[in-house]
């Protein structure tokens, strides 16, 4: 269950992995299931779409506490990394979900933090969609891990099967993803932790034997038109 992950999860995949709608489905579900404080942290200043910022309104109103931008402003996309993303790192009764950019790019934001975070403390989440192109192996997912572990500094210590074609996803998708990342956790021994997919998409049975915990999701960061 995702309580029993580590205290800070940090969430990551290449681009396309849809790694910000799974971490704002996630760190949902995290605060409906705990009596602590929860934080999120939206460190993509890499891409100016699908960013949990986004959502920060919705958020805050189920006591979410939401960081993102240190320069806030209707209609702004200013790069910049509020200095408040060390609290929660630093408040032991709290819950973190950081949201990092795509790509190794995206990671080089937590150099700020990386000094503090103690490693029996952190999970380190890469979001795998395998119809992207560079994740569509099992080669290629482990040379976007390496790489994605290479910027940060960081482990992955479990992949999230996030194998989708938008509105037309089927669980045999979720099988497709799942034969590669069996594969890849065969040759590195990392896990899957996750297999998380739309709900509302998907009315056939979802096959046995799925590697990682089933994660149903909402539509947050996408409109019904996209």
């Amino acid at each position: 269950m995702i309580s029993n992950d580590k205290r800070i999860r940090i969430i990551t995949g290449h681009y396309g992995s849809g790694k910000t709608e799974f971490s704002v489905n996630y760190v949902t579900a995290l605060k409906e299931v705990s009596d602590r404080k929860v934080a999120i942290a939206d460190l993509d200043i890499v891409n100016v779409y699908f960013r949990s910022r986004e959502k920060k309104k919705e958020m805050e109103e189920q006591g979410i506490y939401v960081i993102s931008s240190s320069i806030e402003g209707a209609g702004l996309d200013v790069p910049a990394v509020s200095a408040a993303i060390t609290t929660p790192v630093k408040d032991k009764s709290c819950d973190y979900v950081i949201d990092l950019g795509g790509n190794d790019v995206g990671t080089k934001v937590l150099g700020r933090i990386i000094p503090l975070l103690q490693p029996e403390e952190v999970d380190f989440f890469m979001v795998v969609n395998t119809y992207r192109p560079n994740t569509s192996t099992p080669e290629g997912v482990i040379e976007q891990m390496r790489n994605l572990e290479a910027a940060s500094g960081l482990k992955v210590t479990g992949f999230i099967n996030n194998t989708n074609l938008i509105r037309e996803t089927t669980a045999a998708c979720l099988a497709d993803g799942d034969t590669i990342l069996k594969e890849v956790t065969k040759r590195t021994g990392v896990p899957v932790k996750y297999v998380s997919y739309v709900e509302e998409l998907l009315t056939e049975e979802i096959p046995q034997g799925l590697a990682g915990e089933l994660f149903p999701m909402k539509f947050y960061m996408r409109k019904s038109w996209m």
